[in-house]
C-alpha cells in the first residue's frame, strides 16, 4: 500500500512538472505576442502623430488661402 501511494505521488508530480514546463513555453509566447503588440501600438501612434501633424499643416494653409480670398474684392 505504501508503494501506491509513492507512485501517486510520482505520477502527480511528473504531472505538475509537465504542467509547469508547458505554462512556461505560453507564457515566452504570450511575452514575445506583447512585445509586438507593443511595438505595432508604438507605430500606430507615430503615424497618427504625423497624420496630425499634415493635417494641421492642411488645416493652416487653408485659412491662410481663406485669409487671402476675403481680402479679393468682388464687383
Amino acid at each position: 500500500m505504501e508503494l501506491g501511494k509513492f507512485n501517486e505521488l510520482e505520477e502527480r508530480i511528473k504531472n505538475l512538472a509537465e504542467e509547469y514546463v508547458l505554462l512556461k513555453e505560453r507564457n515566452v509566447e504570450l511575452e514575445g505576442l506583447l512585445q509586438s503588440k507593443d511595438e505595432e501600438l508604438g507605430e500606430a501612434k507615430h503615424q497618427i502623430r504625423i497624420l496630425r501633424e499634415e493635417k494641421d499643416t492642411a488645416r493652416t494653409k487653408v485659412d491662410s488661402m481663406l485669409t487671402m480670398l476675403s481680402d479679393v474684392k468682388v464687383p
